[in-house]
């Protein structure tokens, strides 16, 4: 497999997808992709007026991005047939939004299987905050409000681990709730065998083959039950997980 797994597409004060643009380019060079399919059925509230309107304007977004690695990039929801748009495509990108209700659709296009046959025969595959939730076991290390019940919480299972994106460590100050950390521990109390691992912002997972690497600019905190979450640190090798 080939997958860039981004914890979140921008940073306060920088462009979109501005930290990982490096990467990216690097990621479609590697793998020579001229055209990129995306997926923007996360993106729900860039329009008031309707979700077809969001998707347009979500499209617009990503490409103009992808322009500048001179990829062209085209949005599924325009496709007629979305399971043969990937069943062609040379490159998927899931853009991030609420997870609920793009898996929802992922379900619903029959795009969930189709995404994980090409991606397991080794087309390129990335995605960003939901997008890298999507490539998980299942949804349920998410960190979203869910505004929708997809036909099942089951996911592509790309790689046998779930990601947290967007980790924080610390409580906001005035909140009473639970921690991030104490949410991911509940999970791990009843998912006792899938490891979690919380993906600060500004870092990402590139599996190529048998082979992943941590990278971006901070470290990873890793989570399995009934032992101590542990940092690891930014340019590890990750292999020993898939």
């Amino acid at each position: 497999m080939n997958l860039l797994l981004i914890s979140n597409s921008t940073n306060p004060g920088e462009a979109y997808l501005g930290w990982p643009k490096p990467f990216i380019a690097d990621f479609l060079k590697k793998h020579q992709v001229e055209e990129v399919l995306f997926v923007p059925y996360a993106g729900v509230s860039l329009s008031h007026e309707s979700l077809a309107k969001s998707y347009d304007v979500y499209e617009t977004r990503v490409a103009s991005v992808f322009m500048e690695f001179g990829c062209k990039l085209t949005s599924i929801h325009r496709m007629a047939d979305p399971v043969e748009a990937v069943e062609t495509a040379a490159c998927v990108a899931v853009g991030g939004g609420n997870t609920f209700h793009l898996v929802s659709m992922m379900h619903q296009t029959g795009i969930m299987q189709a995404i994980r046959r090409k991606a397991l025969k080794g087309m390129p595959y990335m995605g960003w905050s939901a997008g890298s939730n999507v490539a998980c076991p299942t949804l349920r290390t998410t960190n979203d409000m869910p505004i929708i019940q997809p036909s099942s919480f089951d996911c592509m299972n790309l790689v046998p681990f779930q990601i947290n994106p967007h980790y924080l460590d610390a409580n906001p100050e005035g909140h009473g709730g639970e921690t991030r950390q104490q949410r991911i521990e509940e999970f791990m109390i009843i998912n006792r065998t899938i490891p979690v691992l919380g993906l600060r912002e500004a870092s990402l997972l590139e599996v190529e083959g048998n082979q992943m690497l941590l990278k971006g600019h901070r470290p990873l905190r890793f989570f399995s039950y009934g032992k101590d979450p542990v940092e690891i640190p930014q340019g590890s090798d990750l292999s020993y997980l898939l």
